[in-house]
Parts: C-alpha cells; structure tokens; sequence
C-alpha cells in the first residue's frame, strides 16, 4: 500500500459519521484548536510569572518551577486513565468536562492563598492537559472530510505553538505591569471563553467504542505503532536534550544577548507554526516521508550548530531550519500513529501524549548531564544521535502498510 493510499484510507476511517456539512466541521476544528491554544498558553504561563509569584508566596525559584513540571508529569499518567475513564461517553461532553476542569484550574491559581493551594490548581490542570490531549488531538480527522485531515490536524496542533507563544511572553508582561494574579485571571477568562465555543461549535462526537486497559497497547501490536512509539521516544529525548539548553548555547557559543536570544526563540516558535502546516499537507500525501524529513531536519541543524554556531548568521538559519521541522514533526507523528492502529485511536493517542511527555523529561535530564559532563556542544552532538537513531529506525523498520506486524 502507497504512503498516498496510506493516508487516505486512514482518513476516511476516521470520519465521523455525525458530520454534517464543511462549515460547521472547520468551525468544530477552530474550537478544538482554540482549547488546544489555551492549554499551551496556561501550561506556558508560569515561566514568565515564576519570580514574581516566587517572591509573592515565599518560595525559591526553583520550588516554583514545579508549576511547570509538575503538570506535564502528570499529564504523562493522566492521558491513558483519563482515555480509560471516560468509557463511551460522548467526547464532545468528555471535551467539556476538561474545559471546565481548565477553568476551575486557572481560578484556583488566580486566587491562591499560599503555595500548597496554587499547585493544587496546577495539578488539576495537568489531569486536564493529559486528558485534552489524548482525546482532542486526533479529532480533526473525525470533523471534517478525508481530504482535509492532515489540514485540520494541524490546525489543531497550531493551537501548541500560538499557546507557547502566548504563554510565556504574556505571563510575563501582566506579571510586571499587574501583577501574576492577573497573568491566570487572563488565562481564566480565555479559558470560559475557549469552553463557550466549545459548546456551541462541537457535534456529538460519539465514542468508537470504550477504550480498555487492552486497547491502550493494540497499537503496539503494529509493526508502524512499535516503529512509531520507538522514533518518537528517541527524536524527542534528541529534541530536548538540546533545546532545553539552546538559550546558554546561544549566549556562549554564538555570542547572543538576552535581547536577541528572546527574540530567536519567538522567531523558533513563529516559523513552528508553518511547520504545522507543512507537517499536515505532507502527511497527507506521503505519510512516511513526511515523518522521515522531519527527523532529518531536525538531526542536520542540532548536527551543524557546534560547527557553525559561532557565526551568527549560520546559528539564525539553522535555527530557523530547526523551529520549522520542530513545527511540523508532531503533526507526521500523529497521523502516523493514526494510521499504524486506526481501531485503536484514542488508545494510541494516550501513550502518544504519555510517550511525549516522559520523553520531553528525560531527554531534558539527560542532555542536562551531557553539558555537565561534557559541554554544550557535546549536548547537540547528543542530540543529533538520537535523532540519527530515529531516522535509521523508521527507515528500516518502518513500513508503508497500515496493517503491517
């Protein structure tokens, strides 16, 4: 079976049968890719307000920093009991409850009294993240037609970087000009707001079938879903272990301020977002080779930098190369694990959210460990090897049939 044939069929499974029209389909989409957008944006939040509410509260900075892991750890574990939990229920009302969940978090944080009571907020948010993702990332192909669903993918998956754009660079503005109550105020209002298109945008979305403890680990009965879950362990611990610590390379190697190393890094975010795109309208076509050129992509710049990264010019390009084939890799991800167990979608969309997850966390430990060790160069050479390893694995093993095991 072709990569084109590949996608299609994967496609035309994953339409709902509740579809109704065009129109109403994409303005479902927007609504799931705003919830995404504000997911990102209170996920990200934190990392502009961290001194502030360090300061406020009466903790270090670095006890702060658990509002930022602490929620994607949990997310990693919420994913698959969430997917578990919800049984057969109507995801559109499934979509709701996170929505409120969402809302119910921001307000905890808003009016937290003390340290204790704001992580308890941010630990309900990471139930909710883990639980929106792998419910509502691989919606887009269940609301509109089979030739949109790379497209609609995407847009969702755009949601992740205008949420990181927002995020962090807003959170940091209203903490300084009004305070970080105000910064998860804001996010509390986007919030409502996110969750009242919601419920007028989403159709019945009703369940395949309820998922069980089996149905979370079908797709690691495919060949594609082994190969699958194997690349995106290895290039996101290669992503993370070198981009956790670009900010220093930047300074150090390439001879950046803090200005410009700010501004580099939006540009690495703004530029994800036509690797969305890309990432959607390739999937759609070559499934496969989509996936591949994201890895290779990703490995030859992480490859150059320590060579190149001295002359500014060369670090801006690279980096630029690295932000669009970061944007698009998620999205060939997931239409690849879509395609590798389709009769095990949401099963698989949770070890996709739990996989990426745990390896965003040990990625980032290990490239950690590398530039203790070794250096900020060595941590891109790390990096790029495990995107080596990656490329190579799904290039072997890989295959373009659905159903291959």
């Amino acid at each position: 079976m072709s990569n084109i044939e590949l996608a299609k069929d994967e496609a035309a499974y994953l339409v709902a049968p509740e579809q109704t029209g065009d129109l109403r389909g994409w303005l479902a989409v927007f609504a799931v890719a705003l919830s995404a957008t504000v997911f990102c944006t209170t996920e990200f939040l934190p990392v502009g307000i961290l001194r502030y509410i360090s300061q406020d509260l009466g903790v270090t900075e670095g006890l702060a920093g658990i509002m930022v892991t602490a929620p994607g750890l949990l997310a990693a574990f919420a994913a698959p009991i969430v997917t578990l939990a919800v049984g057969n229920h109507d995801r559109r009302r499934v979509l709701w409850g996170l929505g409120i969940l969402l809302v119910v978090s921001n307000l905890i944080a808003m009016v937290a009294p003390n340290f204790a009571t704001l992580i308890l907020g941010r630990a309900l948010f990471g139930i909710g993240l883990g639980g929106f993702w792998a419910i509502g990332a691989g919606l887009g192909a269940r609301l509109v037609p089979a030739k949109a669903a790379g497209r609609a993918t995407a847009v969702i998956f755009a949601g992740v970087s205008i949420g990181m754009l927002i995020g962090g660079p807003a959170g940091a503005l209203l903490g300084d000009l009004l305070g970080w109550r105000v910064a998860f105020g804001a996010s509390l209002a986007l919030s409502v707001l996110s969750l009242a298109i919601q419920f007028l945008a989403l159709p019945k979305l009703a369940a395949e079938k309820a998922i069980r403890l089996a149905d979370l680990l079908n797709i690691l009965a495919t060949t594609n879903g082994r190969v699958g879950i194997a690349a995106m362990f290895l290039v996101l611990c290669g992503q993370f272990a070198t981009y956790t610590y670009v900010t220093p390379f930047l300074a150090q190697m390439s001879g950046f301020d803090g200005r410009m190393i700010s501004s580099l890094l939006l540009g690495y975010t703004a530029i994800g977002l036509v690797g969305n795109f890309i990432g959607g309208a390739g999937s759609d076509r070559a499934v496969k080779r989509m996936f591949l050129l994201t890895i290779l992509f990703i490995l030859a710049p992480v490859a150059v930098l320590p060579v190149l990264g001295s002359f500014q010019m060369a670090a801006i390009g690279l980096l630029a190369v690295w932000g669009l084939a970061y944007g698009a890799m998620p999205v060939a991800l997931q239409r690849w694990m879509a395609a590798a167990a389709p009769e095990a979608r949401e099963g698989g969309m949770a070890l996709f959210v739990g996989n990426f997850q745990i390896s965003i966390a040990i990625g980032s430990f290990l490239g950690g460990l590398v530039v203790d060790h070794v250096g900020l160069g060595a941590a891109m050479y790390f990096g790029a090897v495990l995107a080596m390893t990656a490329l190579l694995v799904l290039a072997i093993f890989g295959c373009n049939g659905r159903t291959a095991r």
